[in-house]
């Protein structure tokens, strides 16, 4: 009879082991299979979007964030090097690109009627920068508000925040923007802000005129999976930018 029930428990602990070690393996397995097919199966625009996202948070750097003329010293700055700085930075900074891309997603309600106010309000943002200059000992915490915008940008798209944030949030970005130009002479100062004005009218007449066609493509699971994307992005950036 004690043998009997020897060999049972036995049995049982064999089958309730090694199957429920396995059983669980499975599970996790599948949970990182699912996460993956989610992605995969989410539209091509998404997923280069998330690529480049990533690439971008890897690369990032200080050296990265700035004007191809580094803007060290805004007075040496030639008229046009200050059109080529302006048409680069909203290019080369990471922040400010994905900033301007991630309004593809958000689901804007008429996207391009958002082109006009929130362009003027950009150079508003760098305009104002001219007369209050920023800092030295608040340019990381500004760098991190502007950083955490693409966070906010993920809860503006998952209906968590109002569209409405985005207006100052851009006048934040277009100040950093005319920050880095402060004491520039008035010819370079000028075609600084309209290469501001070329590059991202260009890039914000792009991104809503697909707007509400990317939203269609990526649906309610891919616009969710674009948010926690950027939340996670900018939560990186921001920790950067105050350790850094």
């Amino acid at each position: 009879m004690q043998e009997s029930i020897a060999i049972s428990m036995t049995q049982c602990c064999e089958a309730s082991g090694p199957a429920g070690v396995s059983q669980n393996a499975r599970q996790d397995h599948h949970r990182r299979g699912s996460t993956l097919t989610i992605f995969l199966a989410s539209p091509r625009p998404l997923r280069q979007a998330s690529v480049c996202a990533v690439a971008s948070l890897l690369i990032a750097s200080p050296a990265f964030a700035h004007h191809p003329f580094g803007m060290g010293d805004s007075g040496a700055l030639t008229a046009w090097q200050g059109l080529l700085s302006g048409l680069g930075h909203p290019l080369l900074g990471p922040d400010h690109l994905l900033f301007l891309l991630a309004l593809g997603f958000v689901g804007l309600q008429r996207p391009l009627r958002w082109v006009l106010p929130l362009l003027a309000i950009g150079l508003g943002g760098s305009l104002l920068s001219q007369f209050i200059p920023l800092p030295d000992a608040v340019a990381p915490w500004a760098e991190a508000l502007v950083s955490l915008s693409l966070a906010v940008e993920g809860l503006i798209a998952l209906s968590m925040a109002p569209a409405a944030w985005l207006l100052p949030l851009f006048g934040l970005h277009g100040f950093l923007l005319g920050s880095t130009i402060v004491g520039a002479e008035p010819s370079p100062l000028l075609s600084y802000f309209l290469g501001l004005l070329l590059a991202q009218g260009s890039l914000l007449l792009l991104v809503t005129a697909l707007s509400q066609g990317l939203v269609e493509r990526l649906g309610a699971q891919g616009q969710r999976l674009g948010a926690g994307i950027w939340i996670g992005i900018g939560m990186a950036f921001t920790w950067v930018a105050l350790i850094d």
